[in-house]
């Protein structure tokens, strides 16, 4: 969601923010701001649009003075986009600035309240009573002022504050929305994710829930809630600051998609030896491991889509019973859960909120949690029972990629795992599935060398209107996800169905000129779905089919078809993947979007 930066050092603090926030685009925004205390009072410049509109409007910070100083880019939630509602927020005398990333739950009460005491607002926003509470609090002691605001407000925050009456430090502040403070020679900084500090440091503290941070140019402390201080132990960043640059490519998301060999193999590799699957990090018994009686997989977006398919494999493989769920209706449907089951948690930013909702209330309930995520130190990471962490390093473009693909291979390390412990898979078997996964990573490429006559048949369909995915089984899974793929980032409706609901009612969309995208990886299912090809056929669909190598078959029932290679049945949503990847991408391109940027969209969706 928004992006909070924040500095204090020896240098000059607004190119700093600009920069630091241009590292934090991918997260989605309407406006940005920055604000500087300049040795006399604090100056603001924020903007509505596209970061360069505030670059531009502060010379690219020139204008702003000063070696402290925050910075924000918005989403907006509360108060359409304006010049006005855009972060930083300053109280009434301008002498305390708040960037704020989250939501304010009980800001009406609030508002209402320091309304009564004589307070005015000028923005639609939550944040602003954020920054008239803490005026409220203030009386010399700004700590004690923070945590007296914490007490009070409900919801989530990351905040970065600055006080005129204390121009040598900088506060930041965390509750359910992702904070970082990042140690240099040259000053220290606050950032919602990591890309933003890079270029200064590779040296990060990981701010807890209802922590604090109290940031000068030399030094830092820590504080809780109750202004108790707190010992914290930095991380160093192994990735370099490359990875998080887009390397030649047109965009993040392209660079991304060809990132995908290698970020399969890392996540692979470690996990692979002697023929066998070792999870050095799953933290479980073989007891514990033959006493789960059931899987919950709870995941948002993308990551629920690797879910969909990890129920096939692991039902398939370990014979455990699997359910999924999309996070934000997990929590509140009640679910039974008990010590024998083992919930799994999927975010790629480890701080999506709906799903770290989940885990909280899994854990409350006596479940066995365990994450898969991208983003080490991150809030899922921290608060599960363990985790496996998927090393696709930094993914920018809002639309996933190469972590989709590092999640399903955690997904197969893990359904084989527990199934060579209890024994549902013979030794010849596993062997064979352990060389069918080796060679993901190189079947992965020699599909990403076929994109030119890919982007040929995509740049005929750029002016679709109406696009159906079917497939049966795992390439339904395929389906979800290529489906998302298409309508986040070209804007054209598009929808999954499951191949065999065609004729409860999806079928009477069906005309002539209808893209439908068919995927048909599962040889036992394949017969049954070229019957659905051959239905929307007849209704006048063009068809593009996805297949294994040698289903020459469905080509007399398709205007186009893109083979994958041989692979095993549990695995081919790899390989299927990134031909759908591609089409959307060149689809998107052909349309003239913003294609790591989509409207409306954030990266990491840390409100829920």
């Amino acid at each position: 969601m928004c992006g909070i930066v924040g500095y204090i050092g020896k240098k000059q603090a607004a190119p700093i923010l600009l920069d630091g926030l241009s590292k934090l685009e991918y997260r989605g925004y309407d406006s940005a701001g920055i604000a500087v205390y300049n040795g006399e009072k604090i100056n603001m410049s924020k903007a509505k649009g596209r970061l360069k509109v505030l670059s531009e409007l502060t010379h690219d910070g020139a204008t702003l003075p000063g070696m402290i100083g925050i910075g924000h880019t918005r989403w907006a939630t509360h108060g359409a986009p304006s010049d006005v509602n855009s972060h930083p927020h300053f109280n009434e005398t301008k002498s305390i600035a708040v960037v704020h990333n989250g939501i304010i739950e009980n800001y009406i009460k609030i508002k209402k309240m320091l309304e009564g005491k004589g307070y005015k607002f000028v923005s639609e926003t939550d944040t602003e009573v954020i920054a008239h509470l803490l005026d409220y609090y203030y009386n010399g002691n700004a700590l004690e002022a923070v945590t007296k605001v914490m007490h009070r407000v409900e919801g989530s925050y990351a905040l970065g504050i600055l006080f005129a009456e204390e121009p040598d430090t900088l506060y930041a502040v965390r509750k359910d929305s992702p904070l970082i403070v990042g140690k240099s020679e040259e000053g220290n900084l606050i950032a919602s994710d990591v890309p933003a500090v890079l270029k200064y440091t590779r040296d990060v503290y990981f701010i807890d829930n209802e922590e604090i941070a109290v940031i000068k140019e030399d030094s830092m402390k820590f504080f809780n809630i109750y202004e108790e201080e707190l010992t914290k132990e930095s991380t160093h960043i192994e990735w370099d600051v490359e990875a998080a640059e887009k390397g030649g490519y047109e965009h993040f998301m392209l660079k991304e998609v060809y990132e995908q060999p290698k970020a399969v193999a890392d996540t692979l590799n470690p996990r692979l030896k002697d023929g066998k699957v070792v999870v050095e990090e799953l933290n479980m018994t073989d007891e514990e491991i033959k006493a789960i009686k059931k899987i919950m997989i709870v995941a948002c977006g993308s990551a629920y889509h690797t879910g969909v398919t990890a129920k096939y494999i692991f039902e398939g493989l370990s014979r455990i019973p699997v359910e999924v769920d999309v996070a934000s209706e997990f929590r509140y449907r009640n679910p039974i859960l008990d010590e024998g089951t083992l919930v799994l948690i999927i975010s790629q930013s480890g701080e999506t909120a709906d799903s770290l909702a989940a885990l909280r209330m899994a854990k409350e309930m006596g479940s066995k949690v365990l994450a898969i995520v991208n983003v080490v130190g991150s809030s899922i990471a921290r608060e599960a029972d363990s985790v496996i962490y998927t090393w696709a390093g930094p993914e920018i473009a809002v639309a996933t990629t190469k972590a989709y693909s590092a999640q399903l291979v955690a997904h197969y390390l893990l359904a084989m795992k527990f199934a060579q412990v209890r024994g549902t898979v013979d030794d010849a078997e596993m062997e064979t599935l352990v060389a069918d996964l080796k060679r993901i990573p190189e079947q992965i490429e020699m599909l990403l060398g076929n994109r030119e006559k890919i982007q040929k048949f995509a740049n005929r369909y750029v002016a679709a209107k109406d696009v159906f995915f079917i497939g049966r089984g795992i390439d339904y899974a395929i389906s979800l996800e290529g489906s998302l793929k298409l309508k986040e980032i070209s804007y054209i409706h598009s929808e999954a169905y499951a191949a065999g609901e065609l004729k409860h009612g999806t079928i009477s969309l069906i005309e002539d000129g209808t893209l439908v995208v068919a995927l048909l990886t599962q040889d036992e299912l394949f017969k049954k779905t070229v019957s659905n090809v051959v239905e929307v056929k007849t209704r006048g669909a063009v068809v593009l089919s996805v297949t294994n190598a040698g289903n020459t078959d469905i080509e007399k029932n398709s205007d186009y078809t893109i083979y994958i290679p041989k692979t095993n049945k549990y695995f081919t949503n790899s390989l299927a993947v990134i031909p759908l990847q591609l089409f959307s991408y060149y689809i998107a391109l052909g349309r003239g979007c913003d294609v790591d940027k989509p409207r409306n969209l954030a990266k990491s969706v840390t409100v829920e």
